[in-house]
């Protein structure tokens, strides 16, 4: 016992050296790096500005995934976990149950620092839910779950600075854009509460805010219909923007108006506000921002005056792509376009189960179809196909207290990722096939709820994963089954789609046919954050497992998946 304690004693001191080179022959991350980053690299949520998900990486392929073996795992304290990692130069920084930052060395997750932050509020640690973390020079940015930006050293984790917000909860994370921290999260209390965010990345000095909720000096806030929004809310909560480097164009997603329901926010009176768009901006719209302004350069408003809290935040997938939407598969499409014509596009699959797809230099409406399933429940009657206008169904919105409405979707996709493969021009979207049965309790707004699989689908068809072509629309359903996928979904050029669900399992398929290559059944749901780098030559690919919001509400609609709580750890994979 003696000689194997001794002999453990002198390996790890063997590997500190090592350790500790890694993290201080730190290269900082310049904007080049971020424009085009090392395949081996993995510097932001979505790995690159247009949030595609896509790695070059193909040393791992279809022909020898089957050979994948689990490299290293790492467990993780109690917590909330909805995070994505962060990967360059072989260290991986993630944001760890509790509110805390580690860096890890990423061939083998050995502690490398730890960031521990002191909360006023431990709960407030302990709820912890922010997406992912940013990186630029020699920093690594941190959006604290108690209103804070914060500055890492990189080598050390030691604070370089901080900056408070507002209060609010920094649920959704940051991109580094042109030497600035531009970031969103939840509100605190009332509309000052609700924007978009730019700090200075090297000082932490507040450069911009871009309000959600129009006041009174800005053209949206006659969308409100005369109303005082002062006290309401529109949130950017979940998975941060996208950037276009060549128009120089941030679009970043707002959530639902809050509180939820029209009468709460008119008065009483849920035709207070328009029934088709602009109502209520700038809730549940795409947002194209001057990163060194944060001016507003066009909006486009998926959803008016939503009744029924079905977000529209999260990334905007940014691709190129020739216009030939199939009317097989595709419900709205705009009849002006030309046939054939190429198109910067960004698409977005909302919360409430929609894909849009729109021009990214105007906002322009190109097509849009609801997803997965069109259904008389759906919570739009009709898009204008010449101008792109919305309009609520009127029938499901809620006009006097004990109504009560199955709406359809209901986080069909919700804050775990998507991905493009442009060889293929496809998004990969994991979806859940549900609906909300709610009862409007009184003035304040909603009330008593459950999720409900939709009405007449079937039940062993409840979840799958869809493989979306964003020039025709043409969906291939696959992986159908049971198990909720709150995992990232993540492509790569050695053609393979990976995903894990509640069930345990984390997968490769063939991301042309959808055919199941690899499994393996981890400790407990895969929650968000999975991504692929390379060190030394060699490919890996991390997930992580633990709880996350969603979790209680989705195992209680498939109970017979017996999902394990207490089960946070980092898993990561590489061939022998």
């Amino acid at each position: 016992m003696i000689r194997i304690s001794t002999l453990v004693i002198a390996l790890l001191f063997a590997a500190l050296p090592l350790m500790l080179a890694r993290a201080q022959d730190y290269k900082p991350v310049t904007q080049e790096m971020l424009l085009n980053p090392s395949p081996d690299d993995w510097l932001m949520y979505s790995r690159t500005y247009d949030a595609q998900r896509d790695s070059p990486l193909k040393q791992i392929n279809k022909k020898n995934v089957n050979q994948l073996r689990m490299t290293w795992v790492r467990g993780l304290a109690d917590g909330v976990t909805e995070t994505i990692p962060i990967v360059h130069d072989g260290v991986m920084y993630v944001i760890v149950p509790g509110g805390n930052v580690d860096a890890l060395d990423a061939t083998n997750g050995d502690l490398i620092w730890e960031y521990k932050r002191e909360y006023k509020t431990p709960q407030v640690g302990s709820v912890e839910r922010t997406k992912s973390l940013a990186m630029f020079e020699d920093m690594v940015y941190f959006t604290a779950p108690d209103g804070y930006v914060v500055a890492l050293d990189a080598r050390t984790g030691k604070v370089r600075w901080e900056t408070f917000k507002t209060e609010t909860q920094n649920t959704s994370g940051a991109l580094v854009i042109d030497g600035k921290v531009i970031s969103g999260g939840t509100c605190g209390k009332g509309r000052e509460t609700c924007f978009i965010e730019a700090d200075d990345a090297k000082t932490g000095e507040k450069v911009w805010r871009f309000f959600t909720v129009a006041h009174p000096d800005d053209p949206g806030y006659a969308s409100w219909g005369g109303a005082d929004n002062s006290e309401d809310m529109a949130s950017t909560w979940g998975l941060p923007g996208s950037f276009d480097p060549v128009r120089n164009v941030i679009y970043w997603g707002v959530a639902n108006p809050m509180p939820d329901q029209r009468s709460a926010r008119h008065n009483g009176d849920p035709d207070g506000t328009s029934r088709s768009t602009p109502a209520d901006l700038y809730s549940n719209s795409t947002l194209a921002l001057d990163p060194a302004t944060g001016k507003l350069i066009w909006y486009y408003q998926h959803l008016p005056g939503d009744d029924w809290d079905t977000d529209h935040t999260h990334e905007r997938t940014l691709a190129n792509v020739a216009f030939n939407p199939n009317p097989k598969f595709i419900k709205w499409i705009n009849p002006d376009v030309p046939a054939g014509s190429k198109h910067d596009i960004a698409a977005m699959v909302a919360e409430g189960g929609t894909i849009f797809v729109l021009d990214r230099h105007n906002g322009k409406f190109l097509w849009a179809t609801p997803f997965p399933y069109d259904d008389p429940n759906y919570v739009l009657s009709n898009i204008d196909v010449k101008t792109g206008q919305t309009t609520l169904n009127w029938d499901l919105v809620y006009k006097h207290p004990g109504e009560r409405h199955i709406v359809c979707y209901w986080n069909t996709r919700s804050y775990w990722p998507t991905a493009y493969h442009a060889e293929n021009n496809s998004l990969y979207i994991p979806y859940i096939d549900n609906c909300r049965d709610m009862i409007l309790a009184g003035p304040a707004g909603r009330g008593g709820w459950k999720v409900i699989p939709r009405p007449g689908s079937d039940p062993n068809a409840l979840t799958g994963l869809a493989k979306v072509n964003l020039s025709t629309g043409e969906t291939m359903h696959f992986d159908v089954g049971r198990a909720p996928g709150n995992g990232a979904m993540l492509t790569t050029a050695g053609g393979l789609l990976f995903h894990g669900d509640m069930s345990r399992r984390f997968r490769a398929f063939d991301l042309d046919t959808g055919k199941k290559l690899w499994e393996s059944i981890l400790g407990g749901n895969i929650s968000v954050s999975t991504i692929t780098y390379a060190v030394n030559g060699k490919q890996y690919v991390c997930v992580m497992t633990g709880n996350n919001l969603k979790v209680p509400e989705l195992s209680a609609e498939v109970p017979e998946l017996k999902t394990p709580t207490g089960q946070n750890a980092i898993y990561v994979f590489s061939l022998p």
